[in-house]
């Protein structure tokens, strides 16, 4: 039948039709409700499970820390490795040499970092007059409050007290070896499994893709073997790119903080530089600390008082700039975090293995999202810890 002997009114009905097709096309499609388990068996389920899980790895962090480290550096090297096999080099070599090219610039930077960090332990003695005389102004407050806690101990009748000194007869040994608690608290079992870290690195690197292909071989169902492979790949993509763009945003940050101290007339510009560059990795802490240590510096080392704010105000404008503009931004595209869960991440991870755990509390916490993502039992934590 030609189009002429067709009726006006159905053709008006099917040009309104396929335009209402059209438009329904181009409308997004609503996304999928995340479906809770109904039965409430399944959260006790979940809740002993995860607290066997934490218990496994409190218990076992001397082994369970290095193989995540392992797995992580694998992600940031793994570009690197298909770069080198694409130019048709041996497996085994392209893993001997990002390896050693991750040490000798892991070793340059402690290097960088002893040096004038020993110079300034040296320093410390002579200056600590001065800054005491500068810190002068909080005596009084931190006086007070010491005798009000001295007096509500004596109140309750506490079984153990602690007699409190006050903050000008602190002996300097004492705050540095404080300092020195919290900075490296947890990293003598690092230290420690550090060979093996290297070890198990190696290897990853030799084996490549071999662990995806034997489980997408040992998954039943092809829908499986498929979110495992799409699981994969966003892992790999995601967190490598993350630890790529935080690794260069760092080394910007710790360039722009040895030239503030440069410039402010600050000792050792190279020493700061690394110290920003290494703190921060820990994210929220790290840069408060590096913070801190900056103006305790300058009131150490620069005349007169308000000078020696700024190289703790310089490396704060950096940090605003880098934390709340620049990063957010080239990371916002792949992934974003609940901050609150990420500062509950930042302290659990702390407590399970130290520093160590508070470096890798952003990639395992951004890990554990893409994971439950690709998995419809789990949407709803992924949901949650989505920013």
């Amino acid at each position: 039948m030609s189009s002429s002997s067709i009726p006006e009114p159905i053709l008006d009905a099917a040009d309104s039709a396929e335009a209402e097709i059209e438009v329904d096309s181009m409308v997004p499609e609503a996304p999928t409700p995340i479906q809770l388990p109904s039965n409430p068996m399944v959260f006790l389920q979940a809740a002993q499970f995860t607290l066997l899980l934490v218990a496994a790895l409190y218990l076992t962090r001397a082994i369970v820390l290095p193989i995540v480290l392992a797995v992580l550096l694998k992600l940031l090297l793994q570009s690197g490795m298909r770069r080198l096999e694409k130019m048709h080099v041996p497996r085994v070599i392209a893993a001997m040499a990002m390896i050693t090219v991750l040490f000798i610039s892991l070793v340059s930077m402690g290097t960088a970092l002893s040096g004038p960090a020993h110079d300034w332990a040296n320093k410390l003695p002579e200056g600590l007059p001065r800054l005491r005389e500068r810190l002068s102004v909080i005596a009084g407050p931190v006086e007070s409050a010491q005798h009000f806690l001295r007096n509500a101990e004596s109140y309750i009748h506490l079984t153990t007290t602690e007699a409190v000194q006050p903050a000008s007869s602190a002996p300097p040994t004492s705050m540095a070896s404080g300092l020195s608690e919290l900075l490296f608290a947890g990293t003598a079992s690092f230290a420690s499994g550090l060979f093996m870290t290297v070890i198990i690195l190696f290897f990853l690197l030799m084996s490549g893709d071999l662990f995806l292909r034997r489980l997408v071989e040992v998954l039943p169902r092809f829908r499986d073997k498929r979110v495992a492979v799409t699981i994969s790949q966003q892992i790999e993509n995601n967190i490598a790119a993350y630890l790529k763009t935080i690794t260069v945003m760092n080394a910007f940050v710790g360039i722009g903080t040895g030239l503030v101290a440069w410039a402010t007339g600050l000792d050792n510009p190279t020493l700061w530089g690394v110290l920003a560059f290494f703190l921060n990795y820990i994210p929220i802490i790290g840069p408060i600390i590096c913070l801190g240590v900056l103006l305790l510096a300058g009131m150490l080392r620069i005349e007169p008082l308000w000078a020696s704010f700024m190289p703790a105000a310089g490396f704060f404008v950096i940090h605003m700039m880098e934390g709340q503009f620049i990063t957010p931004i080239l990371v916002a595209r792949r992934f974003t975090l609940n901050p609150v869960v990420v500062i509950i991440s930042l302290i659990f991870w702390y407590w399970m293995w130290g520093v160590p755990g508070a470096i890798l509390a952003v990639p395992v916490l951004a890990i554990i999202k893409i994971i439950c993502d690709g998995i419809p039992p789990w949407a709803a934590i992924g949901h949650l810890i989505e920013g």
